[in-house]
């Protein structure tokens, strides 16, 4: 079931690169902004590196500093990368990581237009998994994610390169979707939960079980009481995207449904598709939580 859930990850998050979703809608800026992202910090980079897809905004409380490496597992279109990379100066470096082609051609795109058309010298991206990392052992101080591991399937693997390529005393500052308790099967069961970044997710307790059994100290997994309802308002204009799928995960099609590309009707495409007619039914916030994790990689 793993290779089908990263296909079908793959399959939307390319179809959502080029969905032409940007900061200059409305409700995908309202969607960042409900995450922690100002005003100031989305008018910085080119609109398209915003596609609503946050639960957080880790470069808030990464406490960045010149000189850094940073690595943003799941990089999308590169928005924390292009805040991150003033933080850590040209004497450090930002490092974006994403599985899907379409992400990182469009995440390079956005930070050659951040910078008048070439490629800054403090950032690159890399096309790869991130339970796979393509960085040398103990070479980065600090790594940052938006609503990225609760997709992988293997979260403790994601556990173990992170902890394989922070130096020691490297630290782990990521927002994500954890579970406050067990979803209802109807949510599990479906894929574009899964996609949505709700039915991949695990338990608090499991989340911070899974750090420190991995070897890092000061484990924090802390509910930022952000609404998840959010997710809603990208929703409201996308058409074709409202209907829910039923199809459990395993037998889900790989390829892009209708929403993919823009509907007929005009309205934008979202990864969140069909999860706003289950939050209809259910209130998500009782079962998820959008979440900080903290953790440090001991010096010993």
């Amino acid at each position: 079931m793993s290779d089908k859930i990263i296909k079908t990850v793959q399959s939307k998050y390319a179809a959502v690169a080029g969905s032409g979703l940007s900061s200059r809608q409305e409700s995908v800026r309202q969607v960042a902004e409900a995450f922690g992202y100002g005003a100031d910090e989305l008018a910085s980079i080119p609109a398209e590196a915003n596609m609503g897809l946050s639960c957080g905004n880790p470069t808030a409380f990464a406490s960045l500093k010149p000189g850094e490496v940073v690595v943003d597992l799941g990089c999308g279109g590169g928005l924390d990368v292009l805040l991150a990379a003033p933080k850590v100066g040209l004497a450090g470096k930002a490092i974006g990581i994403d599985m899907t082609p379409e992400m990182i051609e469009l995440a390079r795109r956005n930070a050659a237009r951040s910078a008048g058309g070439k490629m800054p010298s403090n950032i690159e991206f890399h096309l790869a998994t991130i339970d796979r990392l393509p960085l040398p052992e103990a070479s980065v101080d600090c790594v940052i994610s938006n609503c990225v591991i609760n997709l992988a399937p293997d979260k403790r693997a994601v556990f173990r390169e992170i902890a394989r390529v922070l130096k020691p005393g490297g630290r782990l500052a990521v927002s994500d979707i954890a579970l406050k308790k067990p979803l209802p099967p109807e949510i599990t069961d479906d894929v574009t939960a899964y996609v949505g970044c709700i039915a991949g997710a695990i338990l608090i307790t499991d989340y911070e079980a899974g750090l420190r059994e991995t070897g890092f100290a000061h484990v924090q997994v802390i509910d930022s009481w952000a609404d998840l309802n959010a997710y809603a308002k990208v929703e409201g204009s996308s058409g074709c995207c409202s209907s829910k799928t039923s199809l459990p995960i395993a037998d889900q099609p790989a390829k892009s449904s209708c929403c993919g590309s823009k509907s007929a009707g005009g309205g934008q495409p979202g990864l969140h598709e069909g999860v706003a007619e289950l939050l209809s039914r259910y209130n998500i916030n009782d079962y998820a939580a959008s979440v900080k994790v903290y953790a440090v990689k001991p010096t010993e």
